[in-house]
C-alpha cells in the first residue's frame, strides 16, 4: 500500500513535471497547489533530493525542479525512495532483501505466489515514468 507520505511525494512530483520547462517551483506553491503540508512537503522534496530525482536552486528564481526528463524517471524508483520495499514480503524484495523467520523460500507457496505479484508490480512501476503519472495516464 502507498503511504500518505508516497502519495504527497507523486503529488509534489505531477506538479513538478507540469513546471518542468519553467524552471525551479517554490515549495509553498507546490504544498498550496496540491494541498500538502509545508513541513512534511520539505522532508519529502529533501529526501527525492538526496536521492537525485529533484535538484534545487537557493535565492531568487530558486526552488525545487527535476534533476532529469520527467519520461526518465520511472514510478518504482520513486516508490523505493519514499515508501521503501514494493515487494509485499522482505524475502522477495529485489532491494530490501532479508529472510523471512521460520520460512524456507524453497518450499514455500507464498513465497512463490508473491514473486509473481512483484513481478507483475515491478512490470508496470518500472515501465511507467513520471511523465506518464502527469500526462493524466494514471491518476493520483
Amino acid at each position: 500500500m502507498l503511504s500518505n507520505k508516497a502519495q504527497y511525494a507523486f503529488r509534489a512530483l505531477t506538479y513538478l513535471v507540469d513546471k518542468y520547462e519553467q524552471g525551479p517551483v517554490l515549495i509553498s506553491d507546490i504544498a498550496k497547489k496540491k494541498k500538502i503540508p509545508l513541513k512534511f512537503l520539505e522532508n519529502i522534496l529533501l529526501e527525492l533530493k538526496r536521492a537525485g530525482i529533484l535538484e534545487s536552486k537557493k535565492g531568487k528564481g530558486g526552488g525545487y525542479y527535476i534533476k532529469q526528463h520527467p519520461s526518465k524517471t520511472s514510478i518504482a524508483a520513486v516508490v523505493r525512495i519514499v515508501n521503501g520495499p514494493i515487494s509485499m514480503l522482505p524475502c522477495v524484495s529485489l532491494y530490501f532483501y532479508e529472510h523471512c523467520q521460520n520460512c524456507d523460500e524453497k518450499n514455500c507457496g507464498l513465497h512463490d505466489m508473491m514473486e509473481g505479484v512483484r513481478d507483475a508490480t515491478l512490470n508496470i512501476l518500472e515501465n511507467r515514468t513520471l511523465n506518464d503519472l502527469a500526462s493524466g495516464k494514471e491518476t493520483l
